[in-house]
């Protein structure tokens, strides 16, 4: 008797196995679907109604106060991320459940707000609810619907056709295709606004701050120097010049005049490099002027960081430090590759 049976009474039980796996049978499988998918927002492109399209990026572009994005379900989410892409390029947007606004909500809405709704059936109850107390203040709706003859394209200001011939669901049940026909027209307008609004790469940045863009585009040398960076005269010794680029940490020094500005470099390896070069009686009385690079490579305050980056890195020699200086070439301090490359560039 197997185990099994002993354990549970006499029971038989099937062994557990593994399904046999068909890659190939899965790929084709998963590429089918991607291709409905894809097929489907081809169709809404031809089907979509070109005067619809334009009446709601009007709304959208003369909204005075913020765009109220609110669906139900999977439609709700797709809301959410509608409302993060039109925040991101500085449309002012919030979600709002239905469920929330019918219970106090509704306060955040306002006259100067536009409306947009999500619904595949455009027959879902909580929004059916909700779109009087829209109208009530005199809020237009736009309403991206699966159904076209349903109650709430009789309600909305303009409706957009995101009708769909199947799920790619193979029970033709769960929110799949319709959701990312969806989410392509409210990108869509969200791009067709940055495009009209004619929105800069650094105007993006500015609301992306902690991404690699945002960052390239809005971190300044300012941002990274080290204010506190060692700065001789030009009368130091070498020992000085040693001391100095020991305890700053920064391998390197700053030369400067009585005014403070820069009038030359000398890194770690310009030391050791003149340290070989020269006799033991000649380096005795070997002093910063000597051994400083004069008129080196600099960067402002106001130079972005990765602009600061490609001076280091795009030349026949890399350097590790660069010198920030003002207008009046005074010494602000030093920067290095080091923080730059730390900083997520």
């Amino acid at each position: 008797m197997s185990i099994f049976s002993l354990l549970f009474g006499g029971f038989y039980l099937m062994p557990l196995t593994q399904p046999e796996l068909h890659g190939s049978l899965y790929g084709s499988q998963v590429r089918s679907l991607l291709q409905l998918e894809a097929d489907a927002i081809a169709r809404t492109a031809q089907q979509i109604d070109p005067h619809a399209i334009e009446q709601a990026v009007t709304l959208l572009l003369n909204c005075r106060g913020k765009v109220v994005l609110s669906g139900v379900g999977k439609s709700g989410i797709v809301a959410q991320k509608i409302a993060a892409t039109l925040n991101s390029i500085g449309a002012m947007a919030v979600y709002l459940h239905p469920c929330d606004a019918l219970h106090g909500d509704l306060g955040i809405v306002h006259a100067a707000d536009v409306g947009v709704i999500l619904s595949n059936s455009g027959e879902t109850d909580e929004l059916l609810q909700m779109m009087p107390h829209l109208k009530h203040r005199h809020v237009p709706t736009i309403a991206i619907l699966g159904n076209l003859n349903s109650s709430l394209a009789q309600q909305a200001t303009v409706t957009l056709d995101a009708s769909v011939d199947r799920e790619a669901c193979p029970l033709n049940l769960a929110p799949t295709t319709s959701t990312t026909v969806a989410l392509a027209i409210g990108d869509a307008l969200a791009m067709s606004l940055m495009q009209i609004k004619q929105i800069t790469p650094e105007e993006f940045a500015f609301n992306h701050p902690a991404g690699r863009l945002g960052k390239r585009l809005t971190l300044t040398v300012k941002d990274l120097l080290h204010p506190d960076s060692p700065k001789l005269a030009p009368d130091a010794s070498w020992l000085e010049v040693l001391a100095a680029i020991t305890q700053g940490g920064l391998g390197a020094v700053s030369i400067i005049n009585d005014q403070g500005q820069l009038l030359g470099l000398i890194t770690d390896g310009d030391l050791r490099r003149w340290i070989q070069k020269l006799e033991f009686t000649e380096l005795a009385h070997t002093i910063a002027v000597r051994l400083m690079t004069p008129k080196p490579i600099v960067v402002t305050p106001e130079t972005l960081a990765y602009d600061a980056l490609q001076l280091m890195e795009n030349r026949t020699s890399q350097i590790a430090v660069l010198p920030v200086v003002d207008d009046e070439q005074r010494c602000l301090g030093l920067i290095r590759l080091h923080d730059i490359v730390r900083s997520g560039l």
